[in-house]
């Protein structure tokens, strides 16, 4: 769900937050003993909580009349910042996304880049942590997908993350730490968000209305990501098939040949294009670019599960697995492949995650991808 639609969808409190009791506790302490960070980095998997956390912490920062009961600190709800903030109009809170690209002066005409661009950083982070707040006694800025700032971004906020003013809380949502540079790192106190039990993600994509086998399944494919199984269950439930598209594309690679290459690639790009066509109309205000990401990483992952599944049976023997529904095609696979063999074409399938962030023909992906599943030795291209 894009974050600009996902901030104001419910009104909660920071207590209702699901399954993420060590972080909560982490702040918790912080803000009991008045010794709070000027800048966090909330860092875990996509979908597990970090978004909500860190809005319902702004939410609590910036209330006026915050409320601790058993050492647990919350906004009250009720204020007038409260009101405000839910209403999302809080003057004294700030959501950066990449897609703000094109309200920035020069940027107007551009397409929503890759990465969070340096423009957006500094004329909605370091142009305005200067102006004081106006209703509460903080200004909170939060930063989606901190992974895509680059080098420049980073090292343009530096300043700010080393000395802002007393009375700003910068918040760093990142899904990668390995992207974030040290002197970025080293500024913020890093709270870690754990993944989602599987039991629960079940109960709750059952309660959105899936049925069990479909629950169980989306629920093991998220891998402790709440959120994204939530995306995906939703996609089910706007008749966008992803299901049924799990099951085609297994039955064909059970008993995928070379010779079936260049239509399997062809079938991926259809469906690709109508999942996506189904994500735009749920998320209508993220880039159709990165629907199109998402839609083709899915199908990505979904082979992924199939590897490596096929890699746990020849290991292990039968046992729990994501594609259980599917354990004869499964077993079709296993047979193909050596654990050896199905590590490397996980390898090579990740690869091609990084081609689409790279913007490579989408026909041309799934052409390479499937190619590295009949050959020994990876293509190179």
């Amino acid at each position: 769900m894009s974050k600009a639609i996902y901030l104001f969808i419910s009104i909660m409190s920071i207590n209702e937050i699901f399954c993420q009791d060590k972080a909560i506790s982490t702040l918790q302490r912080g803000f009991a003993a008045d010794k709070m960070p000027h800048a966090y980095v909330f860092a875990g998997v996509e979908g597990i909580g970090k978004f909500r956390t860190a809005r319902e912490w702004a939410k609590l920062l910036l209330c006026k009349n915050q409320v601790t009961e058993n050492g647990f600190a919350d906004s009250c709800g009720l204020c007038q910042s409260c009101r405000l903030f839910e209403a999302g109009s809080h003057p004294d809170f700030s959501l950066i996304y990449k897609e703000l690209l094109e309200f920035t002066k020069d940027n107007k005409d551009k397409k929503t880049p890759l990465d969070l661009a340096i423009d957006v950083i500094r004329e909605f982070l370091i142009d305005k942590v200067s102006i004081r707040p106006t209703l509460s006694q903080r200004r909170v800025f939060i930063v989606s997908e901190a992974e895509r700032l680059n080098a420049s971004s980073q090292n343009a906020m530096l300043k700010v993350l080393e000395e802002p003013p007393e009375y700003c809380t910068i918040i760093l949502l990142c899904t990668r730490m390995e992207r974030l540079l040290p002197t970025t790192k080293s500024r913020c106190r890093i709270v870690r968000f754990l993944r989602i039990d599987q039991e629960m993600i079940i109960d709750q994509l059952k309660a959105m209305g899936l049925d069990e086998e479909k629950a169980q399944y989306f629920a093991r494919l998220a891998h402790g990501s709440l959120g994204q199984g939530c995306q995906w269950a939703q996609l089910e439930l706007a008749d966008a098939n992803l299901y049924q598209t799990k099951k085609e594309l297994l039955s064909s690679l059970s008993t995928y040949k070379l010779a079936d290459c260049l239509d399997l690639a062809g079938w991926l790009l259809d469906k690709s294009g109508k999942i996506a066509a189904v994500w735009a109309d749920i998320e209508n205000t993220t880039s159709k670019t990165d629907i199109n990401r998402r839609a083709q990483k899915t199908l990505i992952q979904i082979i992924i599960s199939a590897l490596h599944d096929a890699m746990k049976i020849n290991i292990a023997g039968p046992q729990s697995f994501i594609n259980s529904d599917q354990k004869e095609q499964i077993k079709s696979i296993a047979e193909r492949f050596s654990p050896e063999q199905s590590a490397g074409k996980i390898a090579d399938a990740y690869k091609t995650m990084h081609w689409i962030e790279s913007n490579v023909n989408e026909k041309l992906i799934f052409e390479q991808l499937l190619l590295n599943l009949v050959v020994s030795d990876t293509i190179k291209v």
